[in-house]
């Protein structure tokens, strides 16, 4: 199933690359920059450093990619840092730069309204990444299926739960209210964990997804549910890593909790048994079906979306659940991670156990 997994999402980003043209000229679309785009730039605006992955994954592999495609073409990179009006004024300036193309992981997709009709009134497409912006349509919108994601690793804590016959209530630690992405996994989660037969005994929302709030939050209902926490359904690694810490941090047990991106540091915790499970999303696919589509807009063609979501047309892609029953498999075999870059101190005897090498 793992494996077919990774098939379809290679056939789709394919198909991705087959709707945009690669190294071909402008097919006569009706929406984009077009023209000469030789030499030309194309911004890509990512949300925060609260995840490492958008330093370590996402900016390489686009940046890689669209080296292949437009090996003249410059990319413009911004990290916001979780400010809003600090990724306007990124937007801004890439616009004053004349990009053909702006690629953006929004902070807030509330405001980032505000920036797609910028760019669409100067005619420059908006590709939307990894979160959506509802209230005014993106050109495009590439991701994860994030209500998805929500109710998979949901899904698979309340399985375990179950199995191991654990009584007690459940913990929801959301992502940022101001993600719409987080809103849809926030949905996911709600989808599994309520019918599930377990109390949901408090949730909550962390501000700009910061581990460090999340800790603070779980730290507080370890006080105020003494006893009672059978496990946690964490929206990402990071507020996973943070609740994880509350509980080591009060000297009890860490009871199952989730995460989701599959970074470095959550590998290692699942390694060691301290995270339950976290989703593997090959950023890879989705980083370089960006780059694809954008370069599609920037040949003034018009990438045709397999589906749609807040009326723009949309890919979404599948990942994967990963606990320490897989984690070989799915991010080591699959050589997404190497064994040299996790398997050190401390992290080396889990390694071991698992056949990790």
């Amino acid at each position: 199933m793992r494996t077919t997994a990774f098939a379809v999402a290679a056939v789709l980003a394919s198909s991705v690359l087959a709707a945009c043209g690669s190294d071909s000229g402008p097919s006569g679309g009706e929406t984009g920059a077009g023209g000469d785009v030789q030499n030309a730039k194309v911004a890509f605006l990512m949300p925060d450093l609260a995840s490492t992955r958008y330093e370590l994954q996402d900016k390489p592999l686009f940046e890689a990619k669209m080296k292949q495609l437009c090996p003249s073409c410059q990319v413009i990179y911004q990290n916001a840092d979780s400010d809003a009006a600090k990724q306007q004024q990124q937007a801004n300036s890439a616009l004053a730069q004349g990009v053909k193309a702006i690629v953006i992981d929004p902070v807030d997709s509330a405001a980032a309204a505000t920036i797609v009709k910028s760019a669409q009134s100067q005619q420059v497409p908006i590709i939307a990444y990894d979160r959506p912006i509802p209230a005014t349509p993106a050109d495009y919108y590439i991701s994860f299926d994030n209500e998805k994601i929500g109710s998979m690793i949901a899904q698979s804590l309340v399985d375990h739960l179950k199995e191991e016959k654990a009584e007690g209530g459940i913990l929801q630690v959301n992502g940022s209210p101001t993600d719409a992405a987080a809103g849809l996994i926030k949905k996911g989660i709600h989808s599994a964990v309520d019918p599930s037969g377990f109390k949901l005994l408090a949730e909550f929302d962390t501000p700009d997804w910061q581990p460090e709030k999340a800790q603070t939050w779980v730290s507080g209902q370890i006080t105020q549910f003494k006893g009672q926490i059978a496990g946690v359904v964490a929206a990402n690694d990071g507020t996973g890593g943070g609740a994880i810490a509350a509980f080591k941090a009060a000297g009890v047990d860490v009871p199952p909790v989730t995460g989701n991106d599959a970074e470095p540091a959550a590998a290692q915790r699942v390694i060691a048994g301290d995270q339950y499970n976290t989703i593997s999303k090959p950023i890879k696919i989705v980083a370089e079906a960006a780059a694809n589509v954008a370069w599609g807009f920037m040949q003034g063609q018009k990438p045709a979306g397999k589906t749609t979501l807040y009326d723009t047309p949309s890919e979404l892609f599948v990942p994967t659940v990963v606990t320490r029953d897989n984690i070989k498999e799915v991010l080591f075999d699959s050589g997404i991670m190497k064994a040299a870059d996790i398997c050190t101190g401390a992290y080396a005897k889990g390694c071991d156990e698992l056949g990790i090498k």
